[in-house]
């Protein structure tokens, strides 16, 4: 069974990654304020499936896999800890632009809204390179079933991101409004964002593959 440590430090690796901008974040924003909170709402809807569909493909044997096949472990390794590197640079680099600064988005009925938010968020790379590149970090196969740690991880995972992806989504406009007020606080929260993932990436680069 996995470890309180190593389960709220995955939490944290989760929370991390919830709080940085992407596809997700960038869409659920731009639907709330173009169309409004029940818009955004049955977007989320859409969105925390797909994180659901990510928990599953993972859990059933793809984590399994790359930890059995030490190539293709080492190459997922690396395609993740670049990702997290090139997440790094888009929040840090001059002219990186807030996800607050919303999309201009048509209105579109309730089951296109489910629908794009459920593709958003399948296709969304970020969660893909999180649950093939960073969850089996945390699993431990002399723990026990690696099938019942990724669940239990990936579990976590859906919990963390749609809690932090409802918030955003409801409160989008107030957000919105006081960063435009606040541009010093962005600013900060992009550097601080950056150097995290640019830490993670360098982290993840380090950790030995675990035997199976």
């Amino acid at each position: 069974m996995i470890s309180l440590t190593t389960l709220l430090l995955f939490a944290g690796a989760a929370l991390l990654m919830a709080l940085t901008p992407g596809p997700n974040m960038v869409y659920l924003i731009s639907r709330s304020l173009c169309q409004g909170r029940a818009a955004g709402v049955m977007s989320w809807l859409g969105v925390v499936l797909g994180f659901s569909v990510h928990m599953v493909c993972a859990a059933v044997g793809v984590t399994a896999l790359f930890l059995a096949v030490p190539l293709g472990y080492e190459a997922l390794k690396l395609a993740g800890a670049l990702y997290l590197l090139w997440l790094a640079w888009q929040a840090v680099r001059p002219g990186a632009r807030s996800p607050f600064e919303a999309r201009d988005l048509p209105p579109v009925s309730r089951r296109k809204l489910f629908t794009m938010g459920l593709l958003t968020s399948i296709l969304n790379p970020k969660v893909a390179v999180f649950y093939l590149s960073v969850l089996p970090q945390f699993v431990d196969p002399a723990q026990g079933s690696v099938l019942t740690q990724s669940l239990l991880l990936g579990a976590t995972q859906v919990s963390i991101g749609a809690s932090v992806n409802l918030l955003v989504t409801l409160t989008a406009a107030r957000i919105a409004a006081w960063l435009a007020q606040h541009p010093l606080w962005m600013a900060v929260q992009r550097y601080v964002m950056g150097l995290v993932l640019g830490a993670l990436a360098v982290k993840l680069l380090g950790q030995q593959r675990q035997a199976v």
